[in-house]
């Protein structure tokens, strides 16, 4: 397991060859606080009223999630503890008419938001206090941008625009990925002559200025430059070749946004009308048409013509003459190279420290003279470009092709994005490649050949630095993110080198589930159960669960980033069915046996019990922020030991003098409806769970709450303290002037009434905090105790009643788990604030109300009882959908666990089949393996010794079998119940699509399968063969370091944005993007979420043009970050395509709109609210390019799919009638015009009244659709009476105008503009400065 403690016992047992008990570790859990929450309510009453305008969060950024912002059809209203409601029907978005010109209510002035900044923020330790976040000196940093020129040997210089805080080092990675420098490598860069240090940032450079010259100087190359050099090179003339992203290295990913963008149509507002026509493009593929059940794969990943190979050279190769002889090293040879070039010209090269040359060596002849031409270049590119005519054409061909990417297309990701589809390519010759997967590299950083990194000296060394200017935590961040991803990276490499075998165990002689791994400064263990050390919690199903518990503990205590308390390293790779765990090595404890090392903590579920004062006041500090009560428990001895944690967590000083803390896996409470023996009283379960089945029995005992859920439930508490307390007050006021009035007291008795109503104050509060279990009989103070439920652990008499207490505060927060947040999460659904399209969006959606997805089953049941079950078919098909894939990847872990290398792909391919397949398959015995003659022999005499194909256990699954145990695991895990007999029933009955349920398990597992159309209908043949398993990749799980300052501006944006404040949100935005970009590259979540932001914002002021370019970035990183079929992708290229449309590239946003309803149509199908949306856009869209007929299809489908996730009465549905009126109105069929607009009316009346504008636009509408009809009639009453009479003017058939389709799609998009005179945002703003604290508590009561 990842008990280092524990591993490190065993391994001494192991060499000391005896048979000893382990001891160890338990549960790993989640996080989301990252800061201090202020929930304290004050003792006295005169601050009783700032205390119940104190919203109690710990958690700090649950709003960052680009769905809780400006997103269709949700308004945002603020709480004062940064959270976000959100509300539904339309966005009422008020821009002033001033917004243009100059403010009427200038925006408070940097100070004051400064000022607000640490007002607002929770409380903070004395350290903490000193972060104050200046936000002139973000602006510094955003204005530090000046142009410097670029003197590169032997060329012109060129300009370069860098900003003042880039380092010197990272100019240099720029002028390595520049068109004109991107072929040298090793150089250094000087100022007037002297060189710059690498680390040092621009700005501070003594005579930098704009317009400074730097020159390029070459230095002289070393064994590890060449090899650098090499690479690069490498990289340069693959850069054009996706095989990377298919291949999962690199961190490169996949992006097909350019395909749809570039060179579609310039075409501007103008000249729309007279391209319209023109444009072919209208009609989509038959798949993408509403009503068609094909779901090809091809499409997902388009063929691009930039993306065609340039082959600049054959062959590019390590020589055999490798390493130069003595003699030659004396000479300053490095490194030997062949290569063929594309006129067959085979070359031979050394790399010397100088540079690089041609020699006269052969393949069988070695020969270091420098062959002719005599030519010596500092560069392997300018070498070759001399020698090679094709070389230099092609090469420079490639270089116009890769600089006309974007860069967001180029640049390498933090973390690599596996695709779980790709096409079969062909396998190349790749010399760095080779090189890099070497057996002697194994364990070595790339970068450093020939060393390995000391990652726990980097991490801890990094969250050590300074953080007391806005500087100091912006560098401290970005080492400890840049640090982390690079931990990930190598955790991952050394765990598959792990499971495929490649890594020498530290214990060889165990069983393979027991050996335990050191590879490259990592250490590296399984997720099994060691020496039955999980026995009493689950035995290996808990060991496999306390993997992620603990990294979730350790995510925990990061975010909290107390000072001088230091966590390890972790990330847990899930590969081949197997879970590896990587962490940082603590320095020194390796050396010791368990009883030296553990300080603090226990080792052996409570029998002995360590406690270290130091240890003791780091974790108080971090107690409040994590809800962690500080208790006593007893030790062998009997006598009360002082904790605050779990009693599995063990603190471990280093060699090094730091304090480590491991085993995190009780961070968070015990979850009571799951548990693994069945010891409770019944009597102490609450009604609310007992209800609903609860408590069940689990697979182990570490279900824990999540973070989320317990913020939310102490709110909920706080909520009641708050009421309790003002009513026991206004009830003693109202004593305290009765009193008054009817007893005329003596002086003297005057303090002693005081005192007895400073008494009965007190009590007051007393009697809140004790109804509410507050830890605190003063003050609210929720907090748990994670050991009440733990085995092993005893507590002394006198604490008997606190632990009750404690038992029944955590049933408290299971029942309300039950009674109030899965409720909430289906209202969340039913009023469209979440819609989750696939398995991971539906998780957020849980988590986000702190609700486990173990409660899927309970979900269900919860939604079948609902009377508007109907509007949420698609989350139960979702849902069951994610029950039946999590099933099936709990039996394939184990399944892969029997099956030998040779035959994985037969047997990924096998289970696939009987999973998704509707044909009886079973495994192709003509696989690809080859059997000796000997061994052919020895099966003919006596049976072979490895088992055929065909007799493997794995080969004998079969389809019933699988899904009979897919009913169990659904059954007892998540329990629910499958009534269905087959995969084939399930899918029919909830309408699943297999392709869909194909995704989502390949993503899950890792599995990637070849990219072409399946036929799963097929009853005579396996839908799967074995060369459809491309690859297994590696699930990776791990640490998310993010900028903390740049989360708080994002959280003052939202409440400057909700306030009506633009402008101000829009500044404040794009000074969160400045931080973020600089902590964690542009490549990030949170940089993609501040660009989405940016984006809504300029659209809804109007800029266009800004809303297209931050837009298309986000979609770009979102496509790189998230995948290219991920929900969020869906959503960037819908509000793209909007955004387009604006712009006046009408083809353009008519393709986007086809790519994101193809790609919502692969991952859910078309039964989903979200088609539903892109339906009304394609309509609005194909109406405004007159193709009307094509538009009718969209629309009606829309208009069905409205009518069923809004309901036939909501304002949704009549926009529906009303999109059909108009292009019925433009076909000149009045009738149907007619009959949908009075449905429209109708709706109107009813819902918001005949005073309502929206009722009497609907009624003007109708009465101009009226007589258009009659003037038609009239004319066609004309036409067949054959009457000469006075002439009848036509009918006008309107034309859809730009303006009135836009309004439209804005409107579809839930996105109102209100235009408010001056006076009117001076009274909102006013009235919303007044009432803010009193909506607070409203909301709350």
């Amino acid at each position: 397991m990842g008990n280092i403690v524990q591993c490190c016992h065993t391994l001494s047992n192991y060499f000391k060859c005896k048979d000893a008990q382990a001891q160890g570790e338990p549960e790993r859990s989640p996080l989301l606080s990252s800061e201090e929450s202020e929930c304290d309510s004050p003792s006295l009453p005169d601050d009783l009223e700032d205390d119940l305008l104190t919203v109690s969060t710990g958690v700090t950024n649950p709003t960052l999630e680009p769905e809780n912002f400006l997103f269709p059809d949700i308004i945002l209203s603020s709480n004062l503890g940064g959270d976000v409601t959100l509300v539904e029907p339309m966005v009422c978005l008020l821009v002033s008419e001033e917004e243009e010109g100059a403010r009427v209510d200038e925006p408070a002035p940097p100070s004051q938001i400064e000022e607000s900044l640490e007002d607002n923020r929770p409380e903070q330790s004395d350290v903490d206090k000193s972060k104050h976040l200046s936000i002139r000196d973000i602006v510094d940093l955003q204005e530090t941008g000046f142009t410097v020129r670029i003197q590169p040997p032997g060329t012109e210089s060129f300009e370069l625009q860098v900003s003042g805080q880039l380092l010197v080092a990272e100019l240099h990675q720029v002028l390595m990925e520049h068109e004109i420098t991107c072929h040298r490598t090793c150089f250094s860069l000087h100022l007037g002559g002297s060189p710059l240090d690498g680390l040092t940032e621009l700005r501070s450079i003594q005579g930098i200025q704009d317009g400074a010259l730097i020159k390029v100087v070459e230095d002289s190359y070393s064994v590890r430059d060449a090899r650098l050099h090499l690479r690069h090179v490498r990289d340069l003339l693959r850069s054009l070749d996706p095989a990377d992203a298919y291949n999962g290295v690199n961190c490169s990913s996949l992006s097909y946004l350019s395909f749809y963008t570039r060179d579609k149509d310039g075409e501007s507002v103008g000249n729309r009308r007279a391209s319209e026509k023109e444009s072919v493009a209208c009609r989509p593929p038959e798949y993408i048409l509403p009503g068609c059940k094909d779901r090809p794969l091809t499409p997902l990943q388009p063929v691009r013509d930039d993306w065609k190979p340039l082959q600049c050279l054959r062959v590019l190769t390590m020589s055999s003459w490798n390493p130069p002889p003595g003699n030659r090293k004396m000479h300053g040879d490095l490194m030997y190279l062949n290569v063929l070039t594309m006129e067959d010209r085979e070359l031979n090269i050394t790399s010397s420290t100088r540079g690089f040359y041609l020699n006269q060596s052969t393949a069988f002849n070695f020969n270091p003279k420098p062959a002719v031409p005599k030519i010596l270049c500092h560069s392997l590119v300018e070498l070759l470009s001399q020698v090679s005519p094709a070389f230099r054409k092609t090469f420079s061909a490639l270089q116009k092709k890769r600089v006309q990417q974007h860069p967001y297309e180029r640049i390498a990701g933090p973390f690599q994005v596996f695709t779980w589809i790709a096409p079969q390519g062909d396998h190349s010759l790749d010399c760095v490649r080779a090189e890099e997967t070497h057996t002697s590299r194994m364990g070595q950083d790339e970068h450093t050949a020939g060393q390995s990194r000391d990652w726990n000296e980097e991490l801890q060394g990094c969250r050590e630095l300074t953080r007391n200017s806005l500087q100091d935590r912006l560098h401290r961040e970005r080492s400890i993110f840049k640090t982390n991803s690079d931990f990930v990276e190598a955790a991952t490499r050394g765990a598959v080198a792990v499971v495929d075998g490649n890594v020498m165990p530290l214990n060889p002689g165990e069983a393979p589930h027991m050996q335990m791994f050191i590879w490259n400064n990592l250490f590296f263990s399984l997720g099994f159960d060691i020496s039955e050390h999980y026995s009493p919690l689950g035995g290996n199903t808990a060991a496999h669960a306390a993997a992620i518990c603990d990294l979730r503990g350790a995510q925990a205590y990061t975010s909290v980033d107390i000072e001088g308390l230091h966590t390890l390293g972790t990330a847990v790779v899930d590969y081949r069915g197997l879970r590896v765990i990587a962490q940082t090595i603590v320095p020194g404890i390796l050396e010791k046996n368990q009883e030296q090392s553990v300080v603090y903590g226990s080792n052996d579920y409570g029998k002995t019990v360590f406690s270290h004062p130091r240890f003791l006041e780091l974790l108080d500090k971090t107690s409040k922020p994590l809800r962690i009560q500080h208790h006593q428990v007893l030790d062998h001895k009997n006598s009360p030991v002082e904790l605050c944690s779990g009693i599995e967590t063990k603190g471990i000083l280093g060699n090094d003098g730091r304090p480590y803390i491991l085993d995190l896996l009780r961070t968070f409470p015990p979850d009571l409806n799951f548990q693994f023996s069945e010891t409770e009283e019944r009597g102490e379960v609450p009604k609310e769970c007992q209800s609903f089945g609860y408590p069940r029995r689990h697979h182990h005992s570490l279900a824990s709450l999540r973070p989320e859920l317990i913020e939310a439930f102490v709110q909920h508490r706080y909520e009641l303290y708050v009421k309790m307390v003002s009513q026991g007050l206004s009830q003693l006021e109202e004593q305290d002037k009765v009193t008054e009035q009817s007893e005329e007291q003596r002086t003297g008795d005057t303090a002693t009434a005081g005192a007895d109503m400073e008494f009965q104050r007190r009590n007051v509060i007393m009697k809140a905090c004790k109804a509410v279990g507050s830890v605190s009989d003063s003050c609210f103070d929720i907090r748990f105790n994670p050991n009440v439920c733990s085995p092993g652990v005893r507590f002394s008499a006198e604490c008997v009643e606190e632990v009750q207490r404690q038992r029944q505060l955590l049933w408290d927060g299971a029942a309300f788990l039950l009674s109030n947040q899965i409720p909430a999460v289906l209202r969340d659904c039913l009023d469209h604030t979440a819609v989750p399209m696939d398995g991971a969006t539906l998780t957020s959606v849980l988590h986000l109300r702190g609700v486990n997805v173990r409660y899927l089953g309970t979900l269900l049941r919860e939604l079948d009882r609902m009377e508007e079950r109907g509007r949420l078919s698609h989350i139960q098909r979702i849902s069951i959908s994610e029950v039946i894939i999590r099933s099936a990847k709990h039996i394939f872990r184990t399944y892969l666990q029997d099956v030998e290398a040779a035959a994985f792909s037969a047997a990924v391919s096998h289970f696939l089949n009987c999973l998704l397949s509707s044909s009886s398959c079973f495994p192709d015995s003509c696989s690809d393996e080859l059997l000796s003659r000997r061994r052919s022999r020895r099966r003919r005499s006596h049976g072979s010794r490895v088992a055929l194909l065909t007799d493997s256990v794995w080969a004998k699954l079969t389809p019933s079998e699988l899904w009979g145990r897919i009913r169990t695991e659904a059954g007892d895990y998540y329990d629910y119940t499958i009534d269905s007999e087959s995969i084939d029933e399930v899918l029919e009955k909830h309408s699943l699509q297999r392709i869909s349920l194909l995704r989502e398990m390949a993503i899950k597992t890792g599995i990637q399968v070849q990219l072409r159309e399946y036929v799963f209908e097929s009853r005579h043949r396996p839908v799967f063969g074995e060369e459809d398993v491309v690859n297994m990749f590696p699930v990776v799980k791990h640490l998310k370091p993010t900028g903390t300052d740049a989360t708080r501006l994002v959280q003052h944006a939202q409440v400057a944005v909700q306030q009506g404040l633009l402008k101000d949100g829009y500044e404040l935005i794009s000074q969160a993007l400045t931080l973020f970009s600089s902590v964690c590259g542009v490549l990030h979540e949170d940089v993609c979420m501040c660009l989405r932001l940016l984006g809504r914002i300029s659209y809804i002021l109007g800029e266009y043009a800004d809303a297209l370019s931050h837009q298309e970035r986000a979609v770009m990183s979102s496509e790189r970050v998230q995948g290219i079929d991920h929900p969020q992708t869906i959503q960037d290229y819908t509000h793209l395509a909007l955004y387009c449309f604006a712009g006046g590239r009408l083809a353009t946003s008519l393709q986007l709109l086809y790519r994101a309803r193809y790609l919502t149509l692969l991952v859910i199908g078309e039964d989903h609210p979200h088609v539903a949306l892109l339906d009304s856009m394609l309509g609005l869209v194909l109406h405004g390019l007159m193709e009307y007929e094509l538009s009718l299809k969209f629309l009606q489908n829309a208009f069905i799919l409205t009518s069923k996730y809004h309901g036939a009465t909501s304002l949704k549905h009549a926009h529906s009638h009303h999109l059909l009126a108009t292009v019925y109105e433009s076909k000149g069929e009045f009738r149907s015009a007619l009959q949908h607009e009075k449905e429209v009316y109708s709706i109107y009346k009813s819902q918001v009244g005949e005073d309502h504008d929206s009722t009497k636009e609907s009624s003007d509408y109708l009465k101009s659709l009226t007589q258009q009809a009659v003037i038609l009639q009239k004319a066609i009453n004309h036409i067949y009476s054959n009457t000469p009479t006075s002439c009848i003017p036509p009918p006008k058939f309107s034309r859809p105008s730009l303006p009135t389709i836009l309004q439209q799609l804005n409107l579809t998009c839930g996105i109102i503009l209100i235009p408010l005179s001056a006076k009117e945002i001076a009274d909102l703003r006013t009235e919303l400065k007044g009432k803010v604290q009193v909506e607070e508590l409203e909301k709350k009561t």
